[in-house]
């Protein structure tokens, strides 16, 4: 990322991080397709998470040291040629909402957001002012060492994503895990969700998390 999209806020702050192409994947693995208006997640849903987290984390400072900590929260996203059009709605629309956006063409498969995120991240976490952070992402690859590492200096650490398909948030002993569906009205609809360890008696279609035509893209 050439520059950070803002200077970071003076005083203490919680970052939320949103890694749209990824969570946009695991939505569509769950849903088997596009998400409908009723299963889209609702951002203002997700805003009052974040102002409620964080006020749950002033109430925690130290007294005699308590600051009002401030919650800044960034959506990356891809642009793909030619759907500006049809994404801008969305971008404004988070805009509204209070959310900054960082957006990228996707030009090909080196040209996703997740280095954009994890120097976004950084830059944060060498200023003396992160208090909390949020990474909605089930990118373990990416994400797990440095969240971790966040975390063992003292910074609380919370992982918001789908649990089928973000474990080693789960099963981490640094980390917090939020599944995106236990937030309060960020679906308008329960999604459809086939577990392993629950399937019915008459079985269940997993659908693949992405087309067998991207491996002729992967070579």
């Amino acid at each position: 990322m050439s520059q950070d999209h803002q200077d970071a806020a003076p005083g203490k702050h919680v970052l939320l991080v949103w890694d749209a192409p990824n969570l946009d994947m695991g939505l569509g693995a769950i849903l088997g397709g596009r998400p409908t208006a009723a299963h889209r997640p609702r951002f203002d849903a997700l805003g009052r998470w974040l102002l409620n987290f964080t006020a749950e984390l002033t109430a925690l400072e130290a007294p005699g040291q308590r600051e009002l900590l401030e919650p800044e929260a960034t959506v990356f996203t891809n642009i793909a040629h030619g759907s500006a059009d049809v994404v801008r709605p969305w971008v404004e629309a988070l805009r509204n909402v209070g959310f900054a956006v960082f957006a990228k063409p996707k030009i090909d498969d080196d040209s996703d957001v997740d280095s954009d995120m994890l120097d976004h991240i950084a830059l944060r976490h060498q200023g003396p002012g992160l208090a909390g952070l949020v990474v909605a992402s089930a990118d373990g690859q990416a994400f797990r060492e440095p969240l971790e590492l966040i975390a063992a200096a003292g910074i609380p650490v919370q992982v918001i994503g789908f649990r089928e398909h973000a474990s080693w948030a789960v099963s981490s002993s640094l980390l917090s895990f939020v599944d995106l569906e236990d937030i309060p009205g960020v679906f308008r609809e329960p999604l459809p969700r086939v577990s392993l360890d629950s399937l019915p008696d008459e079985g269940a279609w997993l659908q693949p998390f992405r087309p067998l035509s991207a491996l002729l893209n992967s070579r």
